[in-house]
């Protein structure tokens, strides 16, 4: 592997975050490789390639299944070996909380590896039960129901019973088992043999997690009984001879756990709990740890927000070891345990691959040769001669200068007392300055923190073909970070620093922090834009949340999606779902197709009839306008000269 390779993978930190699955092969191109094996690749570029030929135009979410299947072994196989390290005397098993991406093919792929190891769902909503109700499971596996319910909720979750299906319905307010016994009484009342679901509580927890949902748990958190709670939901099972229904003690203490020490008091905290309520004589034998196992999203191995400082195998050692210390310390059996850690599983199996449009110029370039005399204002001329004579002794002084120039130039302009030329030759020399300024300040060993400011004021804004509150939306609201590195011309140094900016009408769809090892970056190192070549650009890690949680803003609907497997010779696209057209979205804010379509061609003919337009004309209009309705929401022919294939219609 070239030195240049080597480099920009040490840039990107693939090998890092990208937990084995992400690499660069000799071509310079990303790769991902199959859990099976380190000899089984695909290349994304080709991938990429052989799509833009079928019609299938960026932005493309590509999903590797084999990727999920490789985080449930992971997982099973680190609570494995920690139960055999410990003595650990219970048994493990997962729920897939379904909100973290309910796309039906990622539940399927989901349970076809889990069924291995009666791993099961988790359903929050009435919406969610439906479909998990649906979904092929193993007999011995569970489906978990959590947040809060009503009358509906519950009924659905006693048909799931009936059905077969192992539900655990985990109370959150007391009202809601008052419900639930009363439906308990109207169906044995029907039928005395009917299988019922299990019970389970959740305890609110005084220990609180870490990083940006630690608010999540704790005291003052959302969803939870307090001690009196639970304490009272057991009195009421005894009146009702129903204490054989409570099975399973839930918890959350927040999704994204960055710091380990959290969670060791959090699992004290719980197994104590657990003890406690197993020696009052109830049936109790599951203990849900609830989700919150993070994925290290920039590498760092830190308690930073978008990082951990723990794996799985880190994990479940102190998970089992604390459960395992306290059910000893207490005399009750090892509980099985119960894990809800859905990020984990599907952060890393989708990738959204997308174009660079075009560069949003920053700088002011001079358009015209460069021509300073004798005739023009004194504040130009200055700078003139700032641009001319900056060096590496003298560039912060002048650095200072100009923007002082800069300031005097404005408030010149806005007196009247230049002209518009006069004012566009003195931003061009003032850029001219900041440029070199910044070049002899990146050269030395201790950089000052306003030329860094420079530095992100000097980057070149690369407009990407994709939008920023449909595809990364936590990016958005929460800051969240997710590697983004170049799909090709990686085996090419890197010559630009960028922010990235989206294709939306909002100035808040723009990506200017990027992962590090040792901080945030501000700017991401990338390639300079070829007319007439395209340059692609993966945001990697986005398998969990962001689809559910993608909004329409602009009506820039879901891209085209592609299931890849990762076989002996390559790839294998086994699967091709097209993206939102212009139909689609606007479907999804109550504009009907053929209405739109009748209003338009009315508009068009009430301009026929009053002559300000053909017949023909006319009907060429109304043509194009009905044709284009089936189109792709995204952009499809780059702006720097780079022709897209295909036009990614249906």
């Amino acid at each position: 592997m070239s030195a240049v390779i080597e480099k920009n993978i040490e840039t990107y930190g693939i090998d890092n975050w990208g937990a084995n699955y992400f690499g660069v092969n000799k071509k310079g191109n990303l790769i991902v490789r199959s859990p099976e094996g380190d000899n089984l690749s695909a290349d994304v570029k080709e991938i990429i390639d052989d799509l833009q030929r079928r019609g299938i135009s960026t932005p493309i979410l590509l999903r590797f299944p084999q990727l999920l299947f490789g985080q449930v072994r992971k997982l099973h196989k680190a609570f494995r070996n920690s139960m055999k390290e410990f003595g650990y005397e219970g048994g493990h098993m997962c729920v897939y909380p379904m909100k973290v991406n309910q796309n039906r093919a990622v539940v399927e792929e989901y349970l076809k590896e889990a069924s291995r190891y009666d791993f099961g769902l988790e359903a929050g909503s009435k919406a969610e039960l439906y479909g998990a109700l649906a979904m092929d499971q193993t007999k011995d596996s569970l489906l978990i129901l959590n947040g809060f319910k009503d009358r509906d909720f519950l009924r659905l979750a006693f048909v799931g019973a009936q059905a077969g299906k192992n539900i655990v319905i985990v109370i959150e307010k007391l009202s809601e088992l008052e419900n639930t016994l009363a439906i308990v009484d109207e169906l044995t009342a029907q039928n005395s043999d009917a299988k019922l679901p299990m019970l389970g509580v959740r305890v609110k927890l005084y220990s609180k997690g870490s990083g940006k949902w630690e608010k999540s748990g704790g005291e003052a958190a959302k969803f939870g009984l307090t001690t009196t709670e639970i304490l009272e939901v057991i009195r009421r099972l005894h009146e009702a001879g129903r204490t054989d229904m409570l099975r399973l003690l839930h918890l959350h203490i927040g999704s994204q756990l960055t710091d380990i020490k959290r969670i060791k008091n959090a699992m004290k905290e719980a197994a104590r709990t657990y003890a406690k309520i197993k020696q009052l004589n109830i049936p109790i034998d599951y203990l849900d740890v609830g989700g919150g196992m993070a994925v290290d999203y920039d590498g760092s191995r830190t308690s930073y927000e978008s990082s951990a400082n723990y794996n799985a195998q880190e994990f479940a050692n102190d998970v089992i070891y604390v459960i395992k210390s306290v059910c000893d310390d207490e005399n009750v059996p090892h509980p099985t345990i119960i894990q809800e850690s859905g990020r984990f599983l599907t952060a890393y199996h989708a990738i959204l691959v997308t174009n660079v449009q075009d560069e949003i110029e920053t700088v002011v370039e001079d358009l015209t040769p460069m021509v300073v005399d004798e005739d023009d204002p004194q504040v130009v001329k200055e700078l003139y001669d700032l641009r001319e004579s900056i060096n590496g002794k003298n560039y912060r002084e002048y650095y200072h200068d100009a923007l002082e120039h800069r300031e005097e130039l404005f408030t010149m302009f806005i007196l009247g007392l230049i002209s518009l030329e006069d004012r566009g030759k003195g931003e061009v020399l003032f850029w001219d300055v900041c440029e070199q300024a910044d070049k002899f300040a990146q050269q030395k060993k201790y950089v000052a923190e306003e030329f860094n400011d420079l530095r992100r004021l000097l980057c070149a804004k690369y407009l990407v073909n994709f939008s920023v509150f449909r595809s990364m939306p936590d990016n958005w609201a929460l800051e969240q970070l997710f590697p983004i590195v170049p799909i090709h011309k990686l085996n090419k140094k890197l010559t630009e620093y960028a922010t990235l900016c989206d294709i939306t009408c909002d100035s808040d769809g723009i990506v200017d922090k990027f992962v590090d090892l040792h901080d945030e970056k501000p700017v991401l190192e990338l390639h300079s834009l070829q007319k007439n070549e395209p340059y692609y650009l993966a945001i990697m890690l986005v398998g969990a949340y962001q689809e559910v949680m993608g909004n329409n803003h602009n009506l820039f609907g879901v891209p085209h999606e592609a299931h890849i497997h990762i076989g002996e010779d390559g790839y294998i696209i086994k699967k091709v779902i097209p993206g939102a057209t212009l139909g689609d979205t606007l479907k999804t804010v109550r504009f009907d197709e053929a209405q739109l379509h009748e209003q338009f061609r009315k508009i068009v003919l009430k301009q026929i009839k009053n002559d300000e337009l053909s017949e023909k004309d006319g009907q060429k209009l109304i043509e194009y306008y009905e044709k284009k309705v089936n189109s792709y929401t995204y952009l499809s022919v780059s702006e720097n000269g780079a022709k897209v294939a295909g036009s990614g219609t249906k």
